[in-house]
């Protein structure tokens, strides 16, 4: 697996500066197709050298909006800009962007070589610089060894190194990728993730991925916007965005975690510290330190992620707080952690992850016990909406 260049990548944040330009602007655009709206008035901006994905379901519009950034498609309403510029109207062929397909989109009876090279050949430059460029990339992704084979002649991994060196060969302003890691198992695509993000970090190109796999955008971005209905919910870093969802939707699509429906008890303040809120979730009475504009009566959401609770064969010292108590129903035995379903008197169930530090064997929670689980005041979220 390739090294990752992460620590260099946590220190790039332009959309942190005011005085820094967006790259790439999508300005109130909106698409549709007959009577269905696609893309609903979506305002967006990406920043140069930036991985960005685009995170949502399937028909949410993420693919749409790539595509209007490629020049597929034109916006019904609103512009797309690019260093300022506006792109509308500009032909795929004229703009600075190239388009790496799922599917590769290889062409079978070409070699390796042939293949990243049939573009640079069109273009009409000089063969001695498409061979200088060919080679450089070969080196790049890693296949020089196989320049000479046809594409049903490599693995699937090597056939999307081929895509994606045929890709850059161009040497395009900003990649748009979709879905591009989708036929690769799983084991293939989390070390493909890693070679992407030093390919990127190291060419200093704009990367926009389009993606349904939580996992790959939080591995690979910069930034993540979460898509729904042709809207974009949330935009952050991938921390922000599991740490600090800013709505249920976003909560339960990244991730796993556990929801109640909960009712403000009290929210108070102290000096120079978060405030204390006070849920009652049916019956389950729960404290979260965070800043939130809520009063008692407000109806909202407890949400607190798996990994944050506690499992324990024995009771705590406190139970009138953070505290639940049940069987254990199930166990998802998850390699590198385990999650325990446990389920409470009323019928709900609650999740806690519990990393596998001991084999399997030794641990002493299993079916049928009865445990309790608890966490800090810090480690759930209040959500509002």
């Amino acid at each position: 697996m390739a090294k990752s260049l992460g620590p260099v990548k946590r220190k790039f944040s332009p959309w942190t500066d005011p005085a820094s330009a967006p790259f790439i602007r999508f300005e109130n655009v909106t698409k549709r197709f007959g009577d269905f709206v696609a893309v609903d008035n979506l305002t967006l901006d990406i920043y140069e050298r930036e991985f960005f994905s685009l995170l949502g379901p399937s028909g949410c519009g993420k693919t749409t909006l790539m595509r209007m950034l490629a020049g597929f498609e034109e916006p019904t309403e609103g512009r797309i800009l690019l260093q300022g510029k506006d792109i509308s109207g500009v032909p795929p062929y004229k703009r600075p962007t190239n388009m790496m397909f799922q599917s590769y989109a290889l062409f079978p009876h070409m070699s390796v070589e042939k293949n990243i090279a049939f573009g640079l050949e069109q273009d009409g430059l000089p063969k001695a610089e498409i061979r200088t460029r060919v080679e450089e990339l070969l080196q790049m992704v890693k296949l020089e060894q196989f320049a000479k084979r046809k594409p049903n002649q490599l693995s699937g991994g090597q056939r999307q190194r081929v895509a994606l060196a045929r890709s850059l060969a161009k040497r395009p302003k900003v990649l748009l990728l979709d879905e591009p890691l989708g036929a690769l198992d799983k084991k293939l695509r989390e070390e493909t993730q890693f070679e992407l993000m030093d390919i990127q970090t190291k060419l200093g190109l704009t990367f926009l991925i389009v993606t349904h796999d939580q996992e790959e955008a939080m591995t690979v971005s910069d930034r993540i916007a979460v898509m729904d209905k042709g809207m974009v919910v949330q935009v952050a870093t991938p921390a922000e965005i599991y740490e600090a969802p800013n709505s249920r939707y976003v909560a339960d699509f990244i991730g796993d975690i556990n929801i109640f429906e909960a009712e403000i008890t009290s929210n108070t303040a102290a000096d120079g510290k978060p405030s204390t809120v006070l849920l009652d979730c049916d019956g389950l009475k729960v404290a979260v330190e965070q800043d939130c504009a809520t009063i008692a009566g407000n109806k909202v959401v407890f949400a607190v992620r798996p990994e944050k609770v506690r499992i324990s064969l024995d009771q705590p010292d406190d139970t009138s707080i953070n505290v639940a108590h049940g069987e254990v129903w199930d166990i998802g035995y998850l390699g590198d952690f385990s999650v325990f379903i446990v389920q409470m008197a009323d019928g709900r169930t609650m999740r806690a992850a519990q990393a596998n530090v001991s084999r399997l064997v030794d641990r002493p929670i299993t079916f049928g016990d009865m445990v309790w689980l608890n966490w800090k005041a810090d480690s759930g979220l209040v959500l509002t909406r």
